[in-house]
């Protein structure tokens, strides 16, 4: 009786602590998920950081090279994009009510389902407290951005400090499991931070094709906003499967309030860059980078999106690309060493054997 008793309060102890590090998880599951992306963004620079140390610099410089030609990346596109982006926007809201006596004046003389949306824009207003009892707009603005701007700082912050490391994580992991396994333990690792890797540098290639292509071909059919959509056009693709929907919706939208000549040729200027991706620059990019069907895509970006919200739609593929190499090595008995992964710029394995 005594053994049976210690046995069920060591169950009991196990099965409580397990529920409680779930519920510690789950209340802190946008930490969970900033460290999830920031180990993304480690396995994407770390073949560069290896290839610069092999060259004499410093891991830390490595690092700090890659941050460099971030800001510089974003430097440029705010130099370039944003103020062409910002006359767009000037342009799109100049013809919008201002108050809500012109919107109700405009809803008044307009017709159809644009009547519908601003009468009903208009009562949703109307619903609205007063101006007093309302946070002040800059100040929900100002916290919003603080909070933006913490969480990319920590985010990079852990993608530098993982990158280095990282190699004593592996180690005290195989130091954790019997000696005969430290080899396939230390392997699969080395091949999921080598899909993830990949999977991040094709995407940002992808991101960038994607945006300037399609920004120049809205221009070409007279699309408005053409740098707006085609920038939206492009940060989307990583957002799987519903990011191109979504796109090419925005397009078709946009054209038709010019015509549905510049509609179709909107929608079909998606269509073709989608095509084109999809059977010549995903192949050649990222191949069988992450080793998903599109079914197991979709069911991993609705499943992230229900359960964690919208912030973890892009980390649903990361996620399942981890969980889909473990299933292979623990139940397929794949061996990881000889698994191939498209380099995409350059090799994670390359730069881990040398």
């Amino acid at each position: 009786m005594r053994e049976t008793a210690q046995r069920a309060a060591i169950a009991a102890l196990v099965v409580g602590g397990i529920l409680a590090l779930s519920l510690a998880l789950w209340q802190l599951r946008l930490v969970v998920a900033l460290l999830f992306l920031a180990f993304i963004i480690a396995a994407a620079m770390r073949p560069t950081v290896d290839k610069l140390a092999e060259r004499g610099v410093p891991r830390a410089g490595g690092i700090g090279v890659h941050y460099l030609v971030l800001i510089g990346v974003v430097g440029a596109f705010l130099w370039l994009v944003v103020p062409r982006a910002i006359d767009q926007v000037d342009e799109a809201i100049r013809g919008l009510p201002q108050t809500r006596s012109d919107l109700g004046e405009q809803a008044r003389d307009e017709t159809g389902i644009r009547h519908d949306i601003l009468l009903g824009l208009q009562r949703r207003l109307d619903d609205l407290p007063a101006g007093e009892s309302l946070v002040d707009p800059a100040v929900t603005v100002t916290l919003t951005v603080f909070e933006v701007a913490l969480g990319i700082f920590f985010t990079l912050a852990c993608a530098a400090y993982w990158i280095f490391e990282r190699d004593r994580a592996v180690n005290l992991v195989c130091s954790l499991v019997p000696r005969p396994r430290r080899k396939k333990v230390r392997d699969t690792w080395s091949l999921i931070d080598a899909k993830l890797g990949a999977y991040v540098r094709g995407q940002a290639l992808l991101v960038a094709l994607v945006g300037t292509a399609l920004s120049l071909a809205f221009w070409a059919v007279g699309l408005p906003y053409w740098i707006l959509v085609g920038a939206f056009a492009g940060l989307v693709e990583l957002i799987p499967v519903i990011g191109p929907l979504a796109a090419g919706a925005l397009a078709v939208g946009v054209g038709l309030t010019v015509s549905w000549e510049t509609a179709l040729a909107a929608g079909l200027a998606v269509l073709f860059v989608r095509l084109l991706e999809d059977y010549l620059v995903i192949p050649r990019v990222l191949g069988d980078a992450v080793g998903l069907t599109p079914l197991v895509v979709l069911v991993a970006v609705t499943a992230c999106g229900l359960l964690f919200g919208g912030f973890a739609v892009i980390l649903a593929i990361p996620l399942a690309a981890v969980i889909g190499t473990v299933i292979d090595v623990v139940l397929r008995d794949k061996d990881p060493a000889e698994e191939e992964v498209p380099a995409v710029i350059f090799s994670a394995k390359e730069a881990e054997v040398g």
